[in-house]
């Protein structure tokens, strides 16, 4: 790679290099590129999602060399946090939206994902249940075991909670023969999305064909301490409706607690069991509309 972008320096000639995340962005007086190694051929992607008449995305402009790709160069704009998020949520809705199909799957395919989640599940009951009885042993205990004890119930509830709605999402798919997936992009995070004269997306290379559902978790878990997404997804949902397994599987996705761990560094156990926690508390505050709109119409 490195021989690959010495090579593009002499050509482009950039008066200044500069590196953000992956990427390298040339400067020149003949306009700005962007050199990215790499991971993944995303030109037969590209081309699929602009015959979808989707074209939220820099183009590659130059191929030729199997080790890194250039791209065209967006200048973002800067606006506000939460403006911004929802103008990738608006975006996110519409890649899924023309890129969304229907595939025929086995009763095999549905219950391969029960049992990964239960499996995750009970390894956390398991763990947990060890924590409590270790600690509780314990006469004098450290702030954050302190912590965990006080919340156990709440956590202990939580993982309970996922096992009944998991079952509960399983006798809703066990009949069904066919189920809906999309293109995603499967690393969403406001760092990924860009403002020009439309929204783009970039950094593809963990884009996969799959469940749309799977582009709100990973956002949600990046960004779930830093935005209202109550709004997002209701607006997501207002742009492209959820069918009512997958909006019961996003809800248990989500409501799986973080993995907690203790170490010997006593501030820094502390500082991430109070993470943890607002999680599962604002995950709980999130989802709670869901299911008591479920009851009244029962």
């Amino acid at each position: 790679m490195n021989r690959s972008i010495e090579t593009l320096k002499e050509i482009y000639k950039p008066y200044r290099y500069t590196y953000k995340g992956n990427a390298i962005i040339l400067e020149s007086t003949n306009g700005n590129v962007v050199v990215k190694e790499r991971k993944k051929d995303l030109n037969n992607l590209f081309s699929y999602l602009k015959s979808r008449s989707f074209d939220n995305f820099p183009n590659i402009i130059d191929d030729s060399r199997s080790d890194i790709d250039v791209y065209e160069y967006i200048e973002d704009i800067k606006y506000p946090k939460e403006q911004r998020a929802n103008d990738l949520i608006d975006l996110v809705a519409n890649l899924h939206n023309k890129t969304s199909y229907y595939k025929d799957v086995t009763e095999d395919n549905y219950k391969e994902i029960y049992e990964n989640i239960k499996s995750n599940l009970d390894y956390y009951s398991y763990i947990y249940e060890k924590y409590f009885d270790d600690f509780f042993k314990e006469i004098y205990l450290s702030p954050s075991k302190y912590l965990f004890m006080r919340n156990y119930s709440k956590i202990n509830a939580n993982i309970n909670f996922c096992k009944t709605q998991l079952d509960n999402w399983y006798d809703l798919v066990s009949n069904l023969k066919k189920s809906r997936v999309s293109v995603i992009h499967n690393d969403l995070s406001l760092d990924h999305f860009l403002k020009k004269d439309k929204g783009y997306l970039i950094s593809w290379d963990k884009s996969i064909v799959d469940t749309p559902i799977l582009d709100l978790v990973n956002f949600y878990k990046k960004e779930y301490l830093s935005l209202n997404f109550d709004n997002l997804l209701k607006n997501y949902i207002n742009s492209f409706k959820l069918n009512d397994e997958e909006l019961k599987l996003f809800l248990i996705l989500i409501s799986i607690p973080p993995t907690i761990e203790f170490d010997n560094d006593e501030f820094n156990s502390c500082i991430r069991l109070r993470k943890q926690l607002d999680y599962i508390y604002k995950t709980e505050n999130l989802i709670r509309p869901y299911y008591s709109k479920d009851k009244k119409e029962k």
